[in-house]
């Protein structure tokens, strides 16, 4: 279980801020939400050396991307920090991100070791909680990078219609896209992690219901609600089987 916890909460601690996009608009934000739940994560273990080693691969992954998105200044939280990056900035900070990327894959390498078994946890810092906790988390915002890539041929189709009514209602009924998601991967998550598929299965039907796009939007619209969709039903579907497998449940 210590493996599982470790595993799916660190890849959480990263996961969230590249769903809210922090990583372009607010590098304090995402290091410190990093830095807070990689600690949470790793707390039934702090007194061992390999979950800090892994931790500290995580804050170089959350600051690898933050050097792949600024060139020479990060400001957030009200603080401004400057880089000593050399001129060719933009190609100098990736390869720094890059370096760090690596860093951190080499010492979570190092950290996994040997696999070894959790023989229990206690009420306040239960690992099955976390391990579900976790994997909520990047279907809910891991799922949001994935539909925003599986819909980015429609949405760059969209753009480049002429302005007009098919472009503006195609253009509206995308609006609301991003937190019908985020409400949509949550609840099948919650759903399937917790063996009720068929309570999932109504979430789906809820939504074609209230959300359908008619003739007047366009077929844009309709293979953006598509895709949308089951990118969202794959998100859920692969986190929750993982977390109840790594939980000692029954995959479905």
């Amino acid at each position: 279980m210590e493996v599982a916890r470790l595993t799916f909460g660190l890849a959480a601690a990263v996961v969230v801020p590249w769903g809210t996009g922090w990583q372009h608009s607010r590098p304090g934000l995402l290091a410190l939400f990093t830095l807070a739940y990689g600690a949470y994560t790793i707390a039934p273990y702090r007194t061992q050396e390999r979950p800090w080693i892994a931790l500290g691969a995580t804050l170089l992954v959350a600051g690898g991307s933050i050097l792949w998105h600024h060139a020479t200044g990060v400001a957030g939280l009200g603080l401004s920090i400057t880089l000593s990056v050399p001129s060719g900035a933009p190609a100098a900070s990736r390869r720094l991100g890059l370096a760090a990327f690596g860093t951190a894959a080499l010492l979570s390498m190092w950290a996994a070791g040997t696999t070894t078994a959790s023989l229990g946890a206690d009420l306040l810092l239960s690992d099955r909680v976390a391990v579900v906790c976790s994997a909520l988390l990047i279907a809910v915002f891991g799922g949001g990078v994935l539909a925003r890539t599986a819909t980015g041929p429609v949405r760059r189709e969209i753009d480049t219609l002429q302005d007009g009514p098919a472009r503006d209602a195609a253009i509206e009924f995308m609006s609301g896209g991003p937190i019908i998601g985020l409400l949509e991967r949550g609840l099948l998550f919650a759903f399937l992690v917790a063996g009720q598929p068929e309570a999932a299965a109504l979430v789906l039907a809820a939504k074609s219901l209230a959300r359908v796009p008619t003739a007047e939007h366009g077929k844009h619209a309709s293979e953006y609600f598509l895709i949308g969709t089951l990118a969202s039903v794959i998100a859920a579907l692969t986190m929750s089987m993982a977390a109840r497998s790594a939980i000692g449940l029954p995959v479905l």
